[in-house]
Order: C-alpha cells, then structure tokens, then sequence
C-alpha cells in the first residue's frame, strides 16, 4: 500500500493489518514522503481511533525502525520506569540509583521539559559535564558495568517516533491515546526494558486532568505490554498539587539528594518508596511487602542509594560535588516571596499555574529552543492543607532577572486558595493496572 491508500483507510475508520502498519512505520522514516502526508494520517488516526491490534502493532514496528539495546548477555532482569510528566517530579532522579542498589538494572530514555512540566535531562545537566548522549554501545556498557543509565533519545533509537512526535506538536494530535501509548512504550521496547513501570499523573499539572483519560491511556500501555510480552504495570497518581516543595532543575536536584537521605518532603518520600515497591516486587514476585520496605529502608539509611546516585553522575561524565554539598548548587540572583493575603487553610495549590511560575522564572521553555536559568524557580514555603496567617510566606520565586521575576510573581498569587475549612486529604495513589 502506498500512503495515500494507508490515509484513505483510516479516513474510512479501517483497521490497518500488522502488514499495513509496518508499511507505514517505514514510509514514516522515509524523508521522500512529505510531511503533509504523514500528518494527513496522524489526524486520521486521531479522529478515528486504532483498536489495541493496531496498537500493539504500530508500537512494535517504531521500537524496531531504528537501533535496538540487547541486554540478552547481562545477567538479572532490565527495568524501565516512565512518568508522564508533571510539576515538581524529579522522581527518575531517586528510583533509579534508588532501584539499583536494590539489584535492579535500568536503561531509561528520558527527555528535556517543555512548557510547565520539567525534564529529568535538565535536572542532570545541573551537574556539569553529565552527557545526555550516551550511544548504543556506550549505554550497553555502562549498564554492563554499574547496572544503569540515564540518557536522551539518539536519532538511531525509534527514529519513527521522532518524527511523529515532532508533526503531532504541529498538527494538534497531540492528545492521542493510540499515539502516545505507542510514542511512550515503542521507547522502552527500543531500551531493551523487560519489566515497565508506568507513573501515569493525574491532575492539573499532568498531560490529563482528568482520572477517565488517564486511565485509558494507562490501561493501553499495559495492554501493550501484555502483547509484547513484556510485563508491565501502571500507577495513576495525583498531579492536582506540586510534587514536593521545589520545582525548578538546581532545587529538585537538592530535594531529591535529601530524599535519598531519608528527609525531605514526606509526600514526594512516599510516592518514591511505593513506585520502588512496585518496581521490586515486580522482578521479585514472590517477596512480601514487609521484607520490600525492609529493604528499601536499609538502601536509604545506610547511605547506598545517595552513593549510586554519585556513581551514576561520575559514570556520566558528571562532576558529582553537589551530592555531598547541595549548599553549591547554583541558585537565580533575583528573589521574591509572596504572602498570605489572610490567615486560613491552603485548600487549593494549583500545580499547573506553579510549573507556569517556575517555567516564567526562567526554569523551563517556552520553546525547544530556550535556553534555562538553572538555579531559576520555585520554592513552596506552605503546602496544600496547611493552615497559614495573614503575612506568612507562601512561596519564594527564584528568577533570573527581575522582569522574570515581575512576571512570574503576578501568576504565583493566584496558585493559592486560603479557605477557612480544612479541606480533605489528597489521595496519592488513584489506580493500578
């Protein structure tokens, strides 16, 4: 089938055979073919849907359009661990040294942020020299010797996916399920991962606001990893609020190095730890709870996790100095703290409107393009549910000018809700697949 047959049969709500599918994973990778005609099929299948067939199969054929990782000669099993995306979530930065001193291996692709959500290669780069482009070989290798790496997509690794990633952005496609279950698990089939773990957010700092969605799109992955063979679990947790009380890449890089002390903020500890349950209990099936937290307090409070977290850093290239002095990090010149207009409990903490703040300080990108203020973002003085007086420090923005800081600081304000009524408890873990 040529590409105009491919676009007229799912224009007329067709399934496409694993044949046909494979066709179009290569005539995507083709640069002869325009992108009008690539794009004209995206919002064919946006509009129309792929059944789980059409799923499982167009998510096989982008892992294979480029370089594969063979872990087939390393001992034990190879984990991947993704999350899609949220405000304040530098989790990848404590599961994976986290995991490893556990005796997990991990080979995880992961990306730069956009817009109000962060990305875990941004917040490596804090250390400098920490190379985000490690090679096949170079990943093989690493893993081989220390049992991880955390790195960005090269253009030989699902280069199908690069493409229709990029024209999704262009053509508001976007939103897709079929589209980004495959973009998202095509990724980890090319990682050489035998065992996913899925962080699938929810809220309004989160790909989806709403738990509908957000499930449909977790239920999809795990449906393709069943089709794989490749097992695979999902955990729908809440977005609604920041993760933690620091957002912006230097200020998480030092939350998460006090998470892996064991301190920290008691919510993002929390989600950590049970993501690293999950993740443990998947290769080790058999394992009761209590022995998984046994260990996972031993990794945290004999000091190992923080320690593989400096062995990854160093085997990256990465000067690791921060992990034992975070005082260094670097922190934005221009400071200001918004206050309680009146006393009265946080009852709303909008975690999109936050991400907005750090991204306006100089934090994240507007555009790919853009270049970051490191040390810019946001430090949450009070959380969600505590009770504040009229004066008290709210938050405190990190910016790396004034007008940025201006700006931002017009935004932080109306993050906030003060209510005189407690409001409930925010439920950290919504689902599981």
């Amino acid at each position: 089938m040529n590409i105009k047959e491919l676009i007229t049969k799912k224009r007329d709500r067709k399934a496409l055979s694993s044949q046909e599918i494979g066709q179009l994973v290569k005539l995507v990778c083709d640069p002869e073919v325009p992108d009008y005609q690539i794009s004209a099929l995206l919002m064919a299948i946006f509009l129309n849907g792929m059944d789980d067939m059409e799923i499982a199969s167009l998510t096989k054929n982008m892992a294979y359009s480029g370089e594969v990782l063979d872990f087939s000669n390393e001992p034990g099993p190879i984990l991947d661990k993704h999350s899609t995306g949220g405000v304040g979530d530098k989790t990848s930065l404590i599961l994976v040294p986290l995991l490893n001193e556990l005796g997990l291996k991990i080979a995880k692709l992961s990306g730069k942020g956009l817009g109000h959500t962060g990305g875990t290669l941004d917040k490596l780069s804090v250390f400098d020299g920490f190379r985000i482009d490690l090679s096949k070989n170079e990943i093989q290798r690493q893993v081989g010797k220390i049992g991880m790496a955390i790195t960005g997509q090269t253009e030989f690794l699902v280069p199908a996916d690069k493409r229709i990633y990029t024209l999704r952005d262009l053509t508001c496609t976007i939103e897709s399920i079929p589209l980004i279950a495959s973009s998202i698990m095509s990724k980890k089939i090319a990682c050489g991962a035998g065992h996913i773990l899925l962080d699938v957010k929810v809220g309004s700092g989160a790909m989806f606001s709403d738990l509908e969605h957000a499930s449909m799109l977790a239920r999809q992955m795990v449906s393709i990893g069943t089709a794989l063979n490749v097992p695979t679990r999902a955990v729908l947790t809440d977005m609604s609020v920041p993760l933690g009380s620091c957002i912006g890449n230097a200020l998480e890089v030092k939350e998460a190095i006090e998470i892996l002390k064991g301190e920290g903020d008691l919510r993002l500890r929390t989600l950590c730890f049970e993501l690293a349950a999950r993740a443990f209990q998947m290769v080790n099936e058999n394992i009761e709870y209590q022995e998984i937290d046994y260990q996972i307090n031993r990794a945290i409070n004999s000091g190992n996790a923080l320690n593989k977290l400096k062995v990854l850093v160093e085997a990256q290239g990465g000067n690791s100095e921060y992990i034992y002095h975070p005082e260094r990090l670097p922190l934005a010149l221009h400071q200001s703290s918004v206050a309680a207009p009146n006393s009265g409990y946080i009852s709303r903490l909008d975690a999109r409107k936050i991400g907005m703040v750090s991204m306006l300080s100089g934090a994240g990108r507007v555009k790919k393009e853009d270049i970051l203020d490191l040390g810019a973002g946001v430090i949450l003085e009070a959380n969600f549910g505590q009770y504040v007086r009229t004066g008290d420090p709210l938050a405190s923005i990190f910016a790396s000018s004034q007008s940025k800081l201006a700006e931002a600081a017009d935004v932080l304000q109306s993050a906030f809700e003060i209510s005189q009524q407690a409001p409930g408890d925010l439920p950290l873990i919504l689902k599981e697949y």
